[in-house]
């Protein structure tokens, strides 16, 4: 059942629009597409969903999906938890290649822009380059070595129990977070560019030539992609409990116990401080034009809306489900997955001048 708290006396600025069961809970997220959605499940299922909540194909794969599908044009690629790699068609859902007897996908795999090449990270932090269109080993870089000991070159846990914090692309750049440090590797060869001992990472996000990186124990750092200098460093003292997101003119982060801060992309100061019903693990998102959607991780399942840009509650609505994962915008449309693997869409309006 989806119920809408209002905050203050006024018409609901939100209607619910559908939900829908894959049938087994859910820890992927949801993989935004022009007309809908994409998503797995612990049972091993894929869906395609259109804006009204309608499948439009669902494909078995068996055993359990646990990070978002990566679109890579017309296709699909996505991995399961015992080291199977598929490429589906993103028309129909069926199978172009599969790969068996791979490394678990517990880290999301990346596409690149012109969407012929998938990056995976292994959990040992091996890293692959694959071509989509067949499934053939375009590169691969074995797991860096470092004086730390041995078990703490295990990738580290980023928002949910067994996952691992992506990798992001910025040109031709592939920056991965593993538990020897945080590595920029070349996207053409898999040739380490630099290196920076950062560990413990939760998420990254990029803009232009810097990426972000949080770490649970409470560091949010730009650097830069090109050497991986620092070009500003944040310290939270309650830790971070969720990666960052730039949105709305800032790089937002989940803090400890239950905070969500804004920092400035530009210089890494505070700009801005709201308390959440619960801790936010996943990422916000920008939905019409300046509310910012913070999903939240309590039993609640409370999506809270803030209106910039004095951050004040513009709605909230309650999902009763654990909200553990980026939302979807599409035009007046906010799409979530919950835990138990329901997908949420409700419609929103333009919320009256503060």
């Amino acid at each position: 059942m989806l119920t809408l708290a209002v905050m203050a006396c006024q018409r609901a600025p939100v209607e619910p629009a559908f939900q829908y069961s894959s049938d087994a809970s859910s820890r992927t997220g949801l993989t935004a597409l022009s007309d809908g959605v994409l998503l797995g499940n612990e049972a091993g299922a894929v869906v395609r969903l259109d804006r009204e909540g309608r499948p439009v194909w669902t494909t078995r794969l068996g055993r359990e999906v646990a990070v978002p599908p990566a679109l890579a044009g017309e296709s699909v690629v996505v991995g399961t938890v015992v080291g199977e790699v598929a490429c589906l068609s993103l028309k129909d859902g069926k199978e172009r290649w599969r790969l068996g007897g791979e490394p678990p996908v517990l880290t999301p795999p990346v596409v690149d822009d012109a969407g012929h090449t998938v990056f995976l990270v292994a959990p040992d932090g091996a890293v692959r380059a694959l071509a989509v269109d067949s499934g053939q080993e375009r590169w691969r870089r074995p797991a860096p070595k470092a004086s730390a000991p041995v078990e703490s070159l295990e990738p580290q846990v980023s928002v949910a129990p067994g996952l691992r914090a992506a990798p992001v692309l910025v040109a031709d750049v592939l920056v991965v977070p593993l538990g020897a440090g945080l590595w920029a590797l070349d996207a053409g060869s898999g040739e380490p560019r630099w290196s920076r001992p950062v560990t413990d990472v939760v998420g990254l996000d990029s803009e232009r030539d810097t990426v972000f990186v949080a770490t649970r124990p409470g560091r949010v750092l730009a650097l830069s992609v090109k050497d991986g200098s620092t070009r500003w460093e944040q310290r939270l003292a309650d830790g971070v409990t969720g990666p960052p997101a730039r949105a709305l003119g800032a790089l937002w982060v989940g803090a400890g116990p239950s905070s969500l801060v804004g920092l400035s992309t530009a210089e890494g100061r505070e700009v801005a401080r709201v308390e959440l019903p619960t801790p936010l693990v996943g990422r916000v998102q920008v939905g019409l034009e300046d509310l910012l959607l913070v999903p939240t991780s309590g039993h609640a399942g409370n999506l809270v809306a803030l209106k910039a840009p004095g951050w004040t509650t513009a709605f909230t609505v309650r999902a009763d489900t654990p909200l553990r994962t980026r939302p979807v915008v599409r035009g007046p449309l906010v799409f979530v997955l919950g835990l138990d693997g329901r997908v949420l869409a409700w419609r929103l309006r333009v919320p009256p001048p503060n």
